[in-house]
This record gives structure tokens, C-alpha cells and sequence, in this order.
């Protein structure tokens, strides 16, 4: 039985070995780029001060921490280092060997934040830039299942504005998250409060405008060898998009196309769409 290619871990392992070999790290989140010139050789510099904000926001510690959606393992490995005892909740085969490589010390849980079995209480529920991809119905209800009495919930990442307009043009809306207003109303639901929130949207919006950069230049090189191969050997080329064709369905390679070619994700979609948010809740009290 031929078994069906995994595109996704393909392209995060081509992505991550991409960064590390540009930063030296496998952060798969924003920068923070207040004062730095937004080019790829200030991106780890962005990171890491992005990291340094939202450590900022750690209650004192040591902690024993749940790292929700944890990446590669950049942030629990520098969460250990500081003292923290980190469980690492991540579905995907692929990061979670590699947090089990970088986070060293750190207890992996291969599977969904829905489906996580652990035990409590932990003192922190961490989500960084993984809490959209959670329907609120199971995210914040299930923290207060595992957080100790005093425990927190700390969230970093991106929440859609009203002007966003669903997935029928998301293409020209970067960013993601659940809408603001939602979000909202599922703290009270939970009987969570906002301890402490920051929203750092301009800071992070550059990012955007980089990765774009980055991927149009990936564009530019698959265009540029696409129509030599296509005006020199159309035969070759015919074969070869029949070939790609068999493992990337035609709306994958549109989407992939967009990604590569397009110019609509920008900084300033991105501010317009979305609001990036820094927020800490805590159980009310009584």
C-alpha cells in the first residue's frame, strides 16, 4: 500500500532548517522589531526580543508550566534553562521530535491540546501564537481544569478586528486568530479575569513584510526557471507539472502560488485585520 507523502513535515523541516540556518535558532514565531531595521539579518534580533516580552509577563517562579503548542522547543528549552519544569503539548510528529531534541528536559506530549491527558495543577498554561488554531470552547475552559488555584493563563498571539471579512478573502487578510469580541466573551464564560494586556500589533507587523519578501524571492526563482524550462523544453515542463500535480492538488498549488507570487500580505493588512496581543488571566476571585 503506497503510503501518502506528509507535505506538511516536509515543508516545516525544509522551513525550520531555513531559519536555523539564517538565525541559528528554530523560532517559528514574530519578531519584535521596535528600532530594528526590518531586514532577515535583524530576524533572530526581533525574536528574541520578542521572547524577552513575553517572559516578561511570567509570574515569579519556578514554574511548572504547560507550553501549549510548542513549536520546535526554542521556548521551553530557554524556559528550562531559567528554572521552569515544562510539559510541551504538540501534535505534530515532526515538532515533536524536535522538541524533544532542543527542549532538553522538557516532557513532550505528542497529541492535541483537546485530546492531552496530562494531570495538573500547573501554574502556567502558555500559548504562543498556537492558541487560534483551539476552538475557545475547549481552550480556555480545559486551563482552568489544569491551572492550581493561583495558577495563570498566558496568551501571545493574534486576534482577528471586525474588519475582517472570513475565510473567502483570506488571502488578502494575513494573520488569523478568533475575533476579539469572541474572545472576550469566552474569558467571562470561563470565569477567567484580565490580569495584564498589551497589544504590540505595530511591533510585530513588520514580520509580515519580511516573510513576504522572503517568499516572493523563493517566487521569483521558481518563475524565472518555470518559464525557461517551459520555453526551451515544453515537453520537460509539461511532464514535470503533471508530475507535481500528482502529489499537490490544483488549489494547494494556487494557494502555494499566491504565497510565492502575491503582494497583498502586507504590514499594513496585517495591522487593518488583525490585533496581536499580549494578555494574562487569572480565576476571579470568589
Amino acid at each position: 500500500m503506497t503510503k501518502k507523502i506528509d507535505t506538511r513535515a516536509v515543508g516545516l523541516d525544509v522551513g525550520l532548517a531555513f531559519i536555523r540556518w539564517l538565525t541559528g535558532a528554530e523560532n517559528l514565531h514574530y519578531g519584535l522589531w521596535t528600532g530594528l531595521e526590518v531586514t532577515a539579518g535583524n530576524l533572530r534580533t526581533a525574536q528574541d526580543a520578542y521572547t524577552a516580552k513575553l517572559f516578561g509577563y511570567l509570574p515569579d517562579g519556578p514554574l511548572r508550566i504547560l507550553d501549549i503548542g510548542g513549536g520546535a522547543g526554542e521556548t521551553a528549552k530557554k524556559l528550562v534553562s531559567l528554572g521552569h519544569s515544562v510539559e510541551i503539548v504538540v501534535p505534530s510528529p515532526f515538532l515533536a521530535a524536535r522538541c524533544r531534541e532542543t527542549a532538553k528536559g522538557a516532557v513532550v506530549h505528542e497529541c492535541t491540546f483537546e485530546a492531552f491527558q496530562g494531570q495538573g495543577p500547573f501554574d502556567l498554561c502558555l500559548f504562543s501564537e498556537s492558541f487560534q488554531y483551539i476552538p475557545l470552547t475547549e481552550s480556555l475552559p480545559k486551563c482552568v481544569r489544569l491551572l492550581a488555584p493561583e495558577g495563570q493563563v498566558l496568551i501571545a498571539d493574534c486576534f482577528r478586528t471586525d474588519a475582517y471579512q472570513g475565510r473567502d478573502v483570506t488571502g488578502t487578510q494575513p494573520g488569523g486568530g478568533h475575533r476579539i469580541r469572541v474572545f472576550d466573551d469566552a474569558v467571562q464564560r470561563a470565569g477567567l479575569i484580565i490580569v495584564a494586556k498589551e497589544d504590540i500589533t505595530d511591533a510585530v507587523a513588520p514580520s509580515i513584510d519580511l516573510e513576504q519578501g522572503l517568499f516572493n524571492v523563493l517566487g521569483h526563482g521558481v518563475t524565472r526557471v518555470s518559464d525557461e524550462i517551459r520555453g526551451k523544453r515544453p515537453g520537460a515542463h509539461w511532464a514535470l507539472a503533471r508530475i507535481i500535480g500528482l502529489f499537490l492538488p490544483r488549489n494547494r498549488r494556487e494557494n502555494l502560488m499566491q504565497r510565492l507570487t502575491g503582494k497583498t500580505r502586507t504590514s499594513e493588512a496585517f495591522r487593518s485585520y488583525n490585533r496581536y496581543q499580549i494578555v494574562k488571566l487569572g480565576r476571579t476571585v470568589g
